[in-house]
């Protein structure tokens, strides 16, 4: 693997550019490059759930992130999306479930355990629940993780899970009925869901810019070696996660894109949306890329 010829942050008295790393296994293509030495940088880099994450960015703590699809859309005044860079699928994805006891017809009022850890999943469940099934739910926030919340005692009906947590719900025979959001978005709209974007932050790239465009184009090399080594990637997360074999990890792999490319902008741009319609927004922003400086509006 090649390694980039310079790192942002890294000049003498220079403090490092601040990433942000999601700390779920879909990430692992991105990160791993930078991680294992193969792209060479001077990040200090922070790790967690999407939630904090995006917090941490919006508080000034990070320069630039992986976030939620719905944080950009809440703040477009705050960030610039990353070019080239995104979290999503063109179908099913495996990590994005909604687990049920009961049929979906059956859910109508009854309570949903929804994660806390990714504000986007829980907005784009409330949206596909009612305009595709037309079911309204009573929804039940979740602190923590939700197999934590079920050890605790708790017995809703459905629950909403993220991550490596869904990966390990999904076969779970308490839940009979799961719905993958990817695919139902895929299958209402036609186009690719985005859960997550990377941003900078505008006064970040106000204040450096050569080293927050630096700093772009290394996480974008990262992603290039990761998925052109997407076996390897595969055979590492087997280690790191046993209970899932080597065969489940790379079809999940194959079912991620990591691309923010046209298909990618107009399905964020239809999130955003639906997000606007249902009121988690007030309008849905248009899309600002870092280097392009010309907004993508959205449409229906």
């Amino acid at each position: 693997m090649s390694a980039a010829a310079s790192a942002p942050g890294s000049a003498p008295g220079s403090r490092p550019v601040r990433l942000g790393r999601i700390s779920y296994l879909n990430v692992l293509p991105i990160y791993h490059p930078l991680e294992a030495g193969w792209v060479s940088h001077g990040f200090e880099v922070v790790s967690g759930p999407p939630a904090k994450l995006n917090g941490l960015i919006r508080a000034g703590e990070l320069d630039l992130s992986a976030c939620s699809s719905i944080e950009y859309a809440r703040n477009p005044e705050r960030y610039v999306l990353l070019p080239d860079l995104a979290i999503g699928s063109f179908g099913p994805v495996k990590s994005v479930l909604l687990v049920s006891r009961v049929p979906l017809a059956r859910l109508a009022g009854e309570s949903v355990l929804v994660t806390a850890e990714s504000h986007t999943s829980a907005a784009l469940l409330r949206i596909v629940l009612e305009r595709v099934y037309g079911v309204r739910p009573a929804y039940r926030d979740c602190r923590g993780p939700v197999r934590q919340a079920m050890a605790l005692g708790a017995d809703d009906p459905a629950a909403l899970a993220i991550g490596d947590e869904a990966l390990a719900l999904r076969g779970d025979p308490r839940f009979p009925y799961q719905l993958d959001l990817g695919e139902v978005w895929r299958d209402w709209t036609g186009l690719p869901f985005v859960f997550g974007v990377w941003v900078a932050r505008r006064e970040a790239v106000a204040e450096r810019p050569e080293e927050l465009a630096a700093a772009a184009r290394l996480l974008v090399e990262s992603k290039r070696a990761g998925v052109a080594a997407i076996e390897e990637m595969a055979s590492l997360a087997s280690l790191i996660y046993p209970k899932l074999t080597r065969a489940e990890i790379r079809r999940y792999f194959g079912r991620l894109v990591y691309d923010l490319g046209e298909l990618e902008q107009q399905g964020l741009s239809r999130f955003f949306q639906c997000l606007a319609e249902h009121g988690f927004i007030e309008s849905p922003p248009s899309l600002d890329i870092l280097g392009r400086r010309q907004g993508i509006d959205s449409q229906g």
